[in-house]
C-alpha cells in the first residue's frame, strides 16, 4: 500500500525515499492556478502559438507520415474509458469516480507522449531556419519543406539530443524525414529495438554505459563544439514544454465530446508518469491553462528514480540527484530512468502540481498485465505509473478536506491516466513485459 508522507520535513522525505517503499507526497506549496502559473514564465498565448505552429505544419505531416491523414496531420490521441480495469483495481481498494486513459501510447510517428514535444521542437527549429533562408512564409503550404531542394538545405544542419529512448525516437524520426543530420545519444537503459528503429531511419545512435544524465551531457558537449548543430535540451527546453502543453489545451473538447463535465463539483485528476519532467510538466501547464483549479495533477515515478519528488520536496530541484541519497536510478521503466530532475520544470511546477508518488517496477509490471487482461491494451511499463494514482486520491481524506471535496464530489470525479508509451513496442518485447506481471 502506498504510504502518504504529506508535507513532512525534507529529511524525513529523503529517508522515506531511501527505503524504496511506495510513497505519496502532497505538495504543501500548491496554490491557485492563477497564482501558480505566474512563475512559469510562459503564457496561454505561448501555448496557443505552439498550437498554431502545429496547424501550419499539418499539411507537411500528412505527406510525410500518411498515418496522420485521418486527423489531418494533427498529432493527437484517443481518450478511452477503462471500466474493466477500474473493476480490477477496485478488487483491492475503491476508486471514487470514473477511470479513463489518454492514449498518448498510440500517438502516430513515434508511439509515445514524446511525439508531442519532440516533434514540435524539430518543426519549430525547421521553421526558424526555413523562414530565415526565405524558403517559406507563414502563409504557404509547409509541405514544400519536403522538396529535394529543402531537404538539401536541411542536410547542412545537424540536430542532437540525449534520451532514454522515446524522445530520441520522436526527434530522430522527424529530423531524418526533413533531411537533417541527426544524432541521438542513448543511455544504457534504452531498449535495443528503439536504437535499431532509429538506425533504420538513418539516425546516428551513440550508446553509453551510463545513465540519462551522461547521455545528455555528451550530446550537449558535442553540439557546443559544432556551430551547425542544434542541441534539443530535454532538461531546459521551453520549446519542448510548449509542444507538450498543447495536449492540455485540446483536452476540454475531447472531454466534452465524451460528455464529461469538469468543474468544482466534478474534479479532474490527471496522473502523469515523470522522468526528467518536460513531458508531464508541459501537459500539466496546458491543463492548468484549460481547467484552472478544477484539474489536479500528480507526477508518478519509479521508487528507484524519484528525481522530481526528491527535487520538489527538498526544494533543491536540479541541485540534488537520487544517486546523492544512495538510490541507484535503475528501473525497468526506461523512460523514467532519470536521476536528476529538470530545474526549469521543478520550479515551474512548484505551486501547480498537487503531488508526486512512487511505485515499484513490479507494481508497474502487475498493472501492465492487469490492463492487458482487462482492457486488451498493451503499454510500456513506464506508462503504467499513472495507474496507481486513482487509489491514492480516492483514499486520502486529508487531501479531500484541503480541497473541499466530499465523498459525493469524489464520486463524480474523472481520473485520467496518461498512457505515455507502448504503441510501437515489438510483440516479442511486449510478451516479456507481460510475463513479468502477476495477475491478482
Amino acid at each position: 500500500m502506498t504510504e502518504s508522507i504529506d508535507a513532512k520535513p525534507a529529511l524525513s522525505i529523503v529517508t522515506e525515499l531511501q527505503s524504496l517503499r511506495e510513497i505519496a507526497w502532497f505538495n504543501p506549496n500548491l496554490t491557485s492556478a492563477e497564482e501558480g502559473l505566474k512563475p512559469v514564465g510562459l503564457t496561454r498565448a505561448d501555448a496557443e502559438g505552439a498550437e498554431a505552429r502545429l496547424q501550419r505544419f499539418a499539411p507537411l505531416l500528412v505527406k510525410a507520415f500518411p498515418e496522420t491523414a485521418n486527423t489531418g496531420g494533427i498529432i493527437e490521441s484517443d481518450l478511452v474509458a477503462a471500466p474493466l480495469m477500474q473493476a480490477e483495481l477496485e478488487k483491492t481498494a475503491p476508486i471514487l469516480g470514473q477511470l479513463w486513459i489518454k492514449k498518448d501510447s498510440h500517438l502516430p510517428i513515434s508511439g509515445s507522449i514524446k511525439a508531442r514535444g519532440g516533434i514540435y521542437e524539430v518543426l519549430f527549429h525547421a521553421e526558424k531556419l526555413a523562414l530565415a533562408a526565405g524558403l517559406i512564409t507563414p502563409s504557404v503550404d509547409y509541405s514544400i519543406l519536403l522538396s529535394p531542394e529543402c531537404r538539401q538545405f536541411f542536410s547542412q544542419h545537424k540536430i542532437a539530443v540525449g534520451s532514454t529512448g522515446n524522445l530520441g525516437l520522436s526527434i530522430g524520426i522527424m529530423s531524418a524525414r526533413l533531411g537533417f543530420q541527426v544524432t541521438v545519444h542513448m543511455s544504457a537503459d534504452a531498449r535495443q529495438w528503439k536504437k535499431d528503429k532509429l538506425r533504420s531511419q538513418g539516425v546516428i545512435v551513440m550508446e553509453y554505459e551510463q545513465d540519462y544524465g551522461v547521455a545528455v551531457e555528451q550530446g550537449r558537449k558535442g553540439a557546443e563544439s559544432d556551430p551547425a548543430c542544434f542541441f534539443i535540451d530535454d532538461e531546459n527546453s521551453r520549446t519542448l514544454f510548449l509542444g507538450y502543453s498543447v495536449a492540455g489545451l485540446r483536452l476540454p473538447k475531447q472531454l466534452q465530446d465524451k460528455g464529461i463535465i469538469v468543474d468544482a463539483d466534478h474534479p479532474l485528476f490527471v496522473y502523469l508518469p515523470c522522468g526528467v519532467g518536460g513531458g508531464p510538466g508541459g501537459v500539466a501547464f496546458g491543463l492548468k491553462l484549460a481547467f484552472g483549479d478544477h484539474v489536479h495533477c500528480f507526477f508518478a515515478e519509479p521508487t528507484h528514480s524519484p528525481c522530481m519528488l526528491l527535487g520538489m520536496s527538498t526544494g533543491l530541484h536540479d541541485g540534488i540527484a537520487v544517486q546523492d541519497i544512495g538510490i541507484d536510478n535503475k528501473t525497468a521503466a526506461d523512460g523514467l530512468a532519470v536521476g536528476r530532475a529538470s530545474g526549469f520544470v521543478g520550479r515551474a511546477m512548484e505551486q501547480l502540481i498537487d503531488g508526486c508518488y512512487t511505485l515499484s517496477d513490479q507494481s508497474m509490471y502487475d498493472l501492465l498485465a492487469m490492463l492487458d487482461h482487462s482492457e486488451g491494451l498493451q503499454l510500456e511499463p513506464s506508462a503504467l505509473a499513472g495507474m496507481r494514482g486513482p487509489h491514492i486520491t480516492s483514499a486520502e481524506h486529508a487531501y479531500w478536506v484541503q480541497h473541499g471535496f466530499s465523498a459525493e464530489i469524489m464520486a463524480k470525479s474523472t481520473h485520467l491516466v496518461w498512457a505515455t508509451g507502448g504503441g510501437m513496442v515489438p510483440d516479442s518485447e511486449m510478451q516479456r513485459y507481460l510475463a513479468q506481471g502477476k495477475l491478482r
